[in-house]
């Protein structure tokens, strides 16, 4: 009888796969026409991104940044403070709002992620038109090299650990990963499943906003070693990296790792 129940009564378990799988073909389907995309116009997805959440969350911005001048300018401690609970309630809104927008960016924004990472391991380099940021980072990072008005990026690196020759793809289980971790649940993989791997997906995702985005690891070894081996996928894309491990409590360059689009750091910073 019990096992006619399981049968008849789907687990909790599958209840969630069930409500993942069609976010994932829709990954894998923006992936396939993204496949078609020179480099530069795989890289350009990122601004436009970047242009649809701005542009989705115009209006309420526009509203705080006015009531945020009246809140400073005002001498009357009452109003003053209705413009600081109506500061929160814009807040709130504007969260919400942002919310709506990364979910549904989320196939395209994933995809974008998954066919970078597919490039570096089948292709070993990514050639596109050199940016102010990549001639920057050229400087310091010997997998960048400048040729003219081009930037060629390629697939290995230095970390913390040695060094690394980029070669993953998101796998299905790393994009549902990535969807759960996206929706404020937690994601329990096993050694080997490729963790590291599936940060990438609703980080990039929730940088796009230009707010910041911190990743929070156990000790700083992993921090340093997650920020190096995952950076370059960011990088590519203008987002910016650091991590807070590397730099001394209270210094100007830990502010500014504060300050990355990107932040990697340990629990008990």
């Amino acid at each position: 009888m019990l096992s006619i129940l399981r049968k008849l009564l789907p687990s909790k378990k599958d209840k969630d796969l069930k409500a993942l799988i069609p976010l994932v073909k829709e990954i894998k389907k923006e992936s396939e026409q993204l496949a078609g995309l020179s480099d530069d116009e795989l890289r350009g997805k990122t601004a436009a991104f970047k242009a649809r959440i701005q542009e989705h969350v115009a209006a309420v911005n526009k509203e705080l940044e006015q009531t945020r001048k009246l809140a400073h300018t005002e001498k009357d401690i009452n109003l003053k403070e209705e413009h600081y609970r109506a500061l929160d309630t814009l807040r709130k809104t504007r969260n919400q709002q942002l919310e709506e927008v990364l979910l549904d960016l989320i196939p395209e924004a994933f995809a974008v992620v998954q066919e970078t990472a597919r490039r570096l391991t089948e292709n070993h380099q990514l050639e596109v038109v050199a940016t102010e940021m990549d001639r920057e980072l050229a400087a310091t990072r010997p997998h960048i090299e400048i040729k003219g008005d081009k930037a060629i990026w390629r697939n290995h690196w230095e970390t913390a650990g040695g060094k690394i020759d980029w070669n993953m793809t998101h796998y299905d289980v790393q994009l549902m990963g990535g969807i759960v971790l996206h929706q404020g649940k937690i994601a329990e993989m096993a050694t080997g499943e490729g963790k590291t791997l599936v940060a990438t997906l609703p980080v990039y995702l929730n940088a796009l906003t230009g707010m910041g985005v911190h990743l929070v690891t156990v000790n700083s070894y992993l921090a340093a070693r997650d920020a190096e081996w995952n950076a370059p996928i960011f990088q590519f894309h203008g987002l910016t990296v650091d991590c807070i491990d590397l730099h001394q409590p209270n210094s100007d360059e830990r502010r500014k790792a504060y300050l990355a689009d990107i932040t990697y750091g340990t629990n008990n910073e």
